[in-house]
């Protein structure tokens, strides 16, 4: 449970989704160089059709700055923090606790599925990396996809290696929380394969493909979930069965909801173009985000 960048979690006053995920750009203005139709109007007075007495033209006004997003309520992890406690302290037999905590979560918490989505950050764009490269493995093969990556000398090694290999392509590894969740989940789905019966990349399947990003979205979301509602603020139990039982109950958790998602979406990863891939992650997220949280709900009520 938690990653190796985990932290005491996010502060209620932190954004609902941070600016730096989203990667801020130059909202889209096009840089004046002195020429063209966006110049403003000369003020010489002798520029053909112009007097020396014309009024000055009113110089343009700066480039809005980009807004800061708003920040969240300050206790919007509380609720989430509470039933995670009470459910890890129960050794993972409250289930209730993990509903109310999951729910919780993704409405209060994070705002609801589609900003619980965005704040998937680096595993967004790893998640879309991940199924782009195993579907060119398809295509063309693994030596010719690797190749693509200068990493052909892995060719023909066992698939654990080679992932691991991909891990600096995949998810590069940074100083950030979120590049750490996503890398973290990386690995994870890296110890997995052989568990999925998953072992030759050459002979990939379609449904192989869509298992490995079950695998993958699985363990981000997990991460993300657990740093922040704040795994040192949150204890888990000293005796080593119980602490595995709190972890596998919530990974499975996760699971279910992700593999409802990608159930429900109907869509044929291996089909996806290159362009379409990353659309198809981030609404993978959303949609899983929605079925946790009425996942969560129902738990709750039992």
């Amino acid at each position: 449970m938690g990653t190796s960048s985990s932290y005491g979690g996010s502060g209620g006053g932190t954004p609902l989704v941070p600016s730096w995920l989203d990667g801020g750009g130059d909202g889209g203005g096009d840089a004046d160089d002195g020429g063209g139709d966006g110049a403003p109007p000369s003020t010489d007075g002798d520029e053909p059709g112009g007097d020396a007495g014309d009024t000055p033209s009113v110089p343009r006004a700066p480039e809005p700055r980009p807004v800061a997003p708003a920040p969240g309520a300050a206790d919007r992890f509380t609720a989430a923090r509470s039933n995670f406690s009470r459910f890890t302290s129960s050794g993972g037999s409250d289930r209730r606790s993990l509903g109310r905590a999951v729910s919780n979560y993704v409405s209060k918490s994070a705002g609801g599925s589609r900003s619980a989505s965005q704040r998937m950050g680096s595993a967004r764009g790893a998640g879309a990396g991940l199924v782009g490269f195993l579907n060119d493995a398809v295509t063309r093969g693994a030596t010719e996809a690797l190749r693509t990556l200068n990493l052909e000398g892995l060719a023909g090694r066992p698939i654990e290696e080679i992932f691991a290999g991909l891990a600096d392509y995949i998810c590069p590894e940074g100083g950030s929380i979120d590049e750490g969740i996503a890398r973290d989940a990386f690995v994870e789905t890296i110890a997995d394969l052989a568990d999925a019966g998953i072992t030759d990349l050459d002979g990939l399947t379609a449904e192989q493909i869509q298992t490995i990003f079950e695998l993958y979205a699985t363990h981000a979301i997990e991460a993300r979930i657990c740093n922040d509602v704040g795994t040192k603020v949150v204890t888990l139990p000293s005796d080593a069965r119980a602490a595995q039982r709190v972890q596998t109950q919530l990974r499975d958790f996760i699971q279910r909801g992700v593999s409802d998602a990608l159930n429900a979406a109907r869509v044929a990863i291996r089909a996806l173009t290159p362009t379409a891939v990353l659309g198809f992650v981030g609404d993978l997220y959303e949609s899983a985000f929605e079925i946790l949280q009425a996942m969560g709900e129902a738990e709750a009520r039992q």
